[in-house]
């Protein structure tokens, strides 16, 4: 058998060290030690200022009036710095600081990263806010936490005629308005090119020369899916130890500097830490996707892609689905895409094996050879880098093992093992909460991450760990079973690819397991109905009802007993609210929630009462 051919990729970290605790606690670290890194971000920012002033930092596609977007606009390093300067003056004259910070209400864009960039100049730590907070929400309450929690004493905003009801809503009116463009009404209102046009004094320099490594950079809100978000506390340490971490776990990262095609929120630690930090940190290029994985903005995603060639590539597993399909036949796609990209990575949710399977055909169609699909594992509160695979051999659910400077502790809970957290990159704590930053630090001062792990291979602790689903979701039946739901509602969604959007799992006190099921927009192609049917026709139609019968019925042939088997099903066509918490801003379920909000629809799904119940057959 001929062995499978790997673009050449180093993994920096393959081996570990271990030490045994009491009561079966152990403490993994990588086998190396962290490098030095640097005390501010905006030390990076100004090396490469000086070192590659020309070389663009961000690009984005001017919009144009009819809504179309165009040709790149770039923005250099030097010119990234220059206005920054400028911003900073600005957030230096109104005496900002981490009691009065900056609220962002924008996508990403040109004049959110200027405005990140002006405030980390400063020394004003700044929030970029969900947009969904501000566009979809109904009630604004996410909204009115954010501001409550943080007092702003200046509000960004790109666009009042999409924030401005937000704003006018949720905003105070003594609280001064950015915007790009347009007015909020009932607020003192900036623009954005008058804020830019700032002159600059000596006073800039000495702010950002005051500014070191515990100085909070930003605040970023968890995605509230437990509770209301928390605001947690990015410090420079925080940030630049990470991407030190990143540079030693992803040594091409160092090698090559990176190119990033990317459309992942920057209110998202993922999008907005890890990746826009990355080209600051590393001296590359982000070129922002208007795009995302979703039916209606998945195309601008792949016309950037024809255009476009990245050297390292970041989506969550949906949207190397549509890149997958799209390969197949799109020679131009395939060929740019897989022109110099050295390292595919997915995250956010499992990744069902027919796209592993048809990336991978298309790969060594193309280019004779495999591209690395790598993931790992962290929060937001570990900034989130912590853990990464070590080789390019990775499986669904594989972690890999800590980056250099992290030790992880890993600590038996029933038939589970809690991970936890120390290291530089770890958070100080949550803002104005005492009482839950002491409460999500143990007493050895380890972060307590509430995420489950596994060993990959328990006799080789140097392969490292795989995700176990989180310790909070899992439950037992009335039998006294345990049921992990993480692995479970995995191995539904991959059983029922692409069709399936996400999955709660129920049963708690129960004698079974159920599963409730919100579908993918595929479905209605699946039922043969009109584009205008409703999606509880669809839902019913004689196609979806034998797809998800089938489904169901593989799902019982190969269930290893009670916790395993999906004994009856139903199919969701209202999907998750984020009013209501059922879905965090970045689109992951929350399970807790569901299962509050639809108790209803549960009980009657167990006792047989609910409409359309799917039973194994």
């Amino acid at each position: 058998m001929t062995a499978v051919k790997f673009r050449d990729m180093k993994f920096g970290v393959t081996r570990v060290n271990m030490r045994e605790g009491q009561n079966g606690i152990r403490y993994m670290m990588a086998d190396q030690a962290l490098a030095p890194y640097a005390e501010r971000m905006t030390d990076r920012l100004v090396h490469w200022a000086k070192e590659k002033p020309e070389q663009t930092l961000f690009a984005r596609r001017v919009k144009n009036a009819d809504g179309t977007s165009g040709d790149w606009q770039h923005i250099s390093f030097s010119q990234a710095l220059d206005s920054a300067r400028h911003i900073a003056q600005g957030l230096i004259n109104r005496g900002l600081n981490a009691d009065r910070p900056v609220v962002i209400l924008s996508e990403n864009d040109l004049e959110h990263a200027l405005m990140a960039l002006g405030c980390m100049v400063a020394g004003v730590p700044y929030c970029p806010a969900s947009p969904a907070y501000s566009t979809i929400s109904q009630d604004y309450d996410k909204l009115r936490h954010i501001l409550s929690t943080l007092t702003p004493g200046l509000v960004f905003a790109a666009d009042a005629a999409r924030y401005g009801k937000a704003i006018q809503t949720a905003v105070a009116s003594d609280v001064e308005v950015v915007l790009t463009h347009g007015t909020a009404e009932g607020h003192t209102n900036t623009s954005f090119a008058d804020l830019l046009a700032t002159p600059i004094t000596s006073a800039v320099d000495a702010a950002m020369q005051a500014t070191g490594p515990d100085t909070i950079a930003k605040f970023l809100f968890t995605s509230g899916s437990t509770k209301m978000p928390k605001a947690v506390m990015n410090t420079n340490r925080m940030w630049c130890a990470n991407q030190q971490q990143m540079c030693q776990s992803m040594p091409l990262l160092a090698e090559q500097p990176p190119v990033l095609i990317d459309w992942l929120p920057w209110n998202h630690t993922f999008g907005g830490n890890h990746n826009f930090g990355m080209v600051i940190y590393n001296g590359g290029t982000l070129y922002i996707d208007d795009g995302k994985p979703t039916p209606a903005l998945i195309q601008e995603t792949l016309r950037n892609l024809r255009e476009i060639a990245p050297t390292v590539y970041f989506n969550v597993p949906t949207g190397f689905e549509a890149i997958a399909n799209a390969m197949q036949t799109d020679d131009v796609l395939r060929k740019n895409l897989l022109s110099r990209v050295n390292m595919f990575f997915y995250a956010g949710a499992a990744m069902a094996q027919p796209i592993w399977d048809s990336l991978y055909a298309s790969q060594e169609r193309e280019v004779g050879e495999r591209i690395a699909m790598t993931t790992g594992l962290g929060m937001t509160e570990s900034g989130p880098f912590a853990l990464f695979v070590t080789n390019p051999h990775v499986k669904t659910a594989d972690l890999g093992v800590p980056t250099p400077g992290l030790e992880i502790k890993l600590i038996p809970d029933g038939d589970k093992i809690e991970i936890r957290y120390k290291g530089p990159n770890i958070t100080p704590g949550y803002w104005r909460a005492p009482e839950e930053t002491r409460d999500h630090f143990d007493e050895e001062g380890f972060f307590c991450t509430g995420d489950a792990v596994k060993w990959i291979d328990e006799s080789d602790v140097h392969q490292g760990l795989r995700f176990d689903g989180r310790i909070a979701e899992d439950f037992k039946l009335a039998t006294g079973t345990f049921v992990s739901v993480g692995p479970l509602r995995a191995k539904v969604i991959g059983a029922g690819a692409p069709y399936i959007q996400d999955v709660v799992v129920t049963g708690l006190n129960r004698k079974e397991v159920g599963a409730m099921i919100f579908p993918t927009a595929a479905v209605r192609g699946l039922s043969g109905l009109s584009a205008n049917a409703s999606m509880a026709d669809v839902l019913a139609s004689a196609p979806v009802v034998a797809h998800f019968q089938g489904v169901l019925n593989h799902l019982a042939e190969t269930a290893t007993g009670s916790a395993s088997r999906i004994a009856r099903a139903v199919l969701l066509s209202e999907p998750p609210s984020i009013d209501k918490g059922e879905v965090t801003d970045k689109g992951s379920i929350n399970q807790r929630a569901v299962l509050k909000h639809r108790d209803a629809l549960v009980q009657a799904m167990h006792e047989g009462t609910a409409p359309n119940i799917l039973l194994p057959q």
